[in-house]
């Protein structure tokens, strides 16, 4: 009843009003995010609300737990559908009201990648409330609808990855899989692939490496109708991470192998937007990662130098800090703690420059590698640089 009420206010109002709105307590507004729903409309609905909750009340959408393999079902649907699909060449559509679409997620995704994804999540949800799902909820034809659904999955993939790289992993998924259900519409097979990326990364830092391993997998399968050789070398790279979070180091290092074969064929121009921010800065970052967990200090190193590098170049701070952690931990797994405490050292400066929770993630992983150590003097003043920044 409550629901149904819901929906009674929603259509005379002519925007969505949820129970939680009508004063019936909790809504279903994060249980609904993680549903791959086969009606668009029952989408777009589900990703408004998660928008709405998420400027409005988010206490209550923070506390919606990760849920481990709610990824799996969703991108075997969007595997299938994508396999069903036939692409349609021609010129991509340019209305006005896409473009403006395309230049916010443009500016946004700058945010993120130089500023970290807790500065400018709420402005861009509260942007999407204002400005793109009541666009979706007009009536198009087919090929402006599928313009307009794919500029909306790019801006609701980032939703998700500012909120996972702010740690609230909970709304992160929910968007993500939204966008990937937005991205199937919009018969952007290159765009589902990425998404399934983001969710594949999600997984494996949350310590379930084998649906990371799935969702890496389903992306790549994705991608044999449309290509994008910076996509396929994301999704090699992630496979790597949780490969080498399962142990399998034959496995791992052949998929960084394919990522970087697929990277040497990557041509900037013909990559789309979202594809930006996969570079050798990120890419030699993930395999700094990869070698780390593997325990091979040496390829650890080599990487976390060359992403160190770039990102400086690009002053990218949020990417310079995390491979200063994984050159750090090299140091560490060859005993040598001065050089460890020294990129220690650059991973704090540089994280306190961003907004980003797995930045901070990184240094506390750092300081827990540095205990073996005991009380030698580097620890404890890297220990009091750390408390230093968790306080600010």
């Amino acid at each position: 009843m409550p629901d149904i009420l819901a929906d009674v206010f929603s259509a005379a109002m002519g925007y969505r009003v949820t129970t939680y709105d009508l004063g019936f307590g909790v809504s279903p507004t994060a249980d609904r995010g993680l549903v791959y729903s086969p009606s668009f409309a029952a989408t777009v609905e589900a990703v408004a609300d998660l928008g709405r909750a998420d400027v409005d009340r988010r206490k209550f959408l923070a506390a919606a737990p990760f849920a481990a393999v709610a990824g799996i079902g969703p991108s075997r649907d969007w595997l299938l559908s994508t396999f069903d699909q036939q692409p349609k060449p021609g010129p991509k559509v340019r209305l006005e009201d896409v473009g403006r679409v395309r230049n916010m997620f443009g500016v946004f995704q700058e945010m993120d990648i130089f500023q970290g994804g807790g500065s400018g999540r709420l402005a861009l949800a509260a942007y999407m409330n204002a400005h793109v799902f009541p666009l979706l909820r007009r009536t198009h034809t087919e090929q402006v609808r599928r313009a307009l659904c794919e500029a909306a999955a790019e801006q609701t993939y980032l939703l998700g990855w500012m909120a996972y790289d702010n740690g609230e992993h909970g709304t992160a998924q929910r968007y993500l899989i939204q966008s990937l259900r937005l991205a199937e519409e919009s018969h952007n097979a290159a765009l589902g692939a990425h998404v399934l990326a983001g969710m594949a990364d999600q997984a494996t830092l949350l310590g379930h490496p084998e649906e990371g391993r799935r969702l890496a997998q389903a992306g790549r399968a994705g991608l044999a109708k449309a290509p994008s050789s910076a996509c396929l070398a994301d999704l090699w790279a992630l496979e790597a991470r949780a490969w080498a979070k399962l142990g399998d180091k034959r496995a791992a290092s052949l998929a960084v192998a394919k990522s970087e074969a697929a990277y040497a064929s990557v041509r900037p121009e013909e990559e789309q937007e979202w594809a930006t921010f996969i570079d050798p800065a990120y890419l030699h970052g993930e395999h700094a990662n990869t070698f780390r967990d593997l325990g091979q200090a040496k390829h650890a190193e080599e990487h976390a130098r060359r992403s160190i590098e770039h990102a400086r170049k690009q002053k990218r701070a949020r990417r310079g800090a995390m491979s200063q952690a994984a050159l750090a931990v090299s140091h560490l797994q060859r005993k040598d703690l001065e050089a460890a405490h020294a990129a220690g050292v650059r991973t704090l400066s540089l994280t306190r420059r961003v907004k980003s929770s797995r930045a901070v993630e990184a240094v506390q992983d750092l300081q827990r590698r540095m205990q073996p150590f005991g009380k030698h003097r580097l620890v404890a003043d890297f220990n009091e640089r750390v408390r230093e920044l968790t306080a600010a």
